[in-house]
């Protein structure tokens, strides 16, 4: 019988916002490395540098960005896996690249990482991925997945395997469980929500085959970006002009570009001379130009990605307080508004009922009720607002909440998997 050096193997959570990578240990335990200093996460952040013609990882991407040096900032990359978006090409210089090589020299930042840490060369990995990557639409969904393994192989990797995030989540959640427990796994991520009823107990951790211990998974795209581009569209981008109307009052000014200033991958877009001459035109046209005119302000001087990530800050801020106060600087002028608990649970209504939607098929699917479910597994950074973990606690008030690292817990579970999957 073949032994392996589990080193060889390894888990990778490649996140919306964040990611991490983990492996078995001397110990026979999950381990996450330290990707970033002593840091065991990364965010999942690009900055490809035009003065000094390097490319700028995780957080001091983010520095790279918000000091003003002169490049491209790419953030939220996962979220175009399986989207027309992907075929699309972006310029660094006098380069276009594509997203399958900007996700693939991310990955492979992080595998070098890695093989550095120990001394030995990543050859399996097993990668999470969310339920659904693109929603109702299997051929999009199998095509992300694809994209992402042929992203990864072209890193190195030569046995890749994947395993549902919610799922991995589940398998760091047992190794602390005592008896047999029912438990819905809500992984509510930068991009994506997954849903998985799973049954654990600790003679289940060792089985080979896990399926009939998972009754139902379930996912809908819906994720911490999506907050921000909801908070964004209702509290900021009417300070730039959305929602007014043109000089006679016929029309309201296109949607169009606040949606893409919202939105973390579409913001470059805007960086654009047509779509400039574009904002112009409309300027011209708008009964409240000047705010316009910020806006266009803001896009020549590339500061949307700031803007935001000010947004972020905001709705995160809102998770331990009532009031928060949104204020931006462009130039000489200043974005400036008040942003409430109960505003910010009006911006995401629509899409919190979304999530309850999709958690009541996956409790159809499964043939339970609520009742049933003994416990409520939260991960994933957006389990944190209040505006979406109250609705979610009220759905299951008779089952214990179990708050996992939200940054580690697929991580792990994806390194006991590789264990599982590539061990002896």
């Amino acid at each position: 019988m073949k032994i392996l050096d589990m080193s060889l193997a390894c888990g990778l959570d490649f996140g919306t916002s964040n990611s991490t990578l983990g492996r078995i240990g001397g110990d026979g335990q999950p381990q996450l490395l330290a990707l970033e200093g002593d840091n065991q996460t990364m965010p999942s952040v690009l900055f490809f540098g035009f003065e000094d013609n390097q490319v700028h990882f995780g957080r001091a991407a983010v520095r790279e960005y918000v000091t003003g040096a002169e490049g491209r900032l790419m953030r939220s990359l996962k979220s175009v896996l399986g989207t027309a978006l992907y075929k699309d090409t972006t310029r660094i210089k006098a380069k276009r690249l594509g997203f399958g090589e900007i996700i693939g020299t991310y990955v492979g930042e992080l595998k070098q990482r890695a093989e550095t840490k120990l001394g030995d060369e990543l050859t399996q990995v097993v990668m999470g991925r969310p339920v659904q990557f693109v929603d109702d639409d299997p051929v999009a969904d199998r095509e992300a997945q694809d994209q992402l393994e042929t992203a990864v192989r072209a890193q190195g990797f030569k046995d890749i395997g994947f395993q549902f995030e919610p799922i991995a989540a589940a398998l760091d959640y047992e190794r602390q469980v005592s008896g047999e427990k029912l438990a819905l796994i809500v992984d509510l991520g930068g991009g994506t929500s997954d849903f998985s009823l799973v049954r654990v107990s600790p003679e289940r951790r060792g089985a080979g085959d896990r399926s009939g211990d998972i009754l139902a998974t379930t996912g809908v795209h819906i994720g911490g970006t999506d907050f921000d581009r909801l908070l964004a569209m209702s509290r900021v981008m009417p300070e730039l002009g959305l929602g007014s109307l043109t000089k006679d009052g016929k029309r309201h000014l296109p949607v169009a570009p606040y949606f893409d200033l919202s939105t973390w991958h579409r913001i470059n877009r805007l960086y654009d001379a047509q779509a400039i001459r574009d904002l112009k035109s409309t300027m011209r046209e708008a009964i409240e130009a000047e705010r316009v005119e910020t806006m266009i302000m803001l896009v020549e001087d590339r500061l949307g990605h700031r803007l935001v990530g000010e947004v972020e800050a905001a709705k995160i801020a809102l998770s331990d307080a009532d009031l928060t106060q949104f204020r931006f600087p462009v130039r000489d002028r200043l974005i400036e508004t008040e942003i409430t608990a109960g505003q910010l649970g009006e911006a995401l209504d629509g899409s919190v009922g979304k999530l309850e939607a999709t958690i009541g098929e996956t409790l159809r699917l499964a043939g339970i009720s609520a009742g049933d479910v003994d416990s409520l597994i939260l991960t994933g950074g957006s389990t944190l607002v209040p505006a979406v973990s109250g609705r979610l606690r009220a759905l299951f008030p008779e089952a214990e909440v179990v708050r996992t690292d939200v940054l580690s817990s697929v991580g792990l579970g994806l390194a006991l998997e590789a264990k599982r999957i590539f061990g002896a």
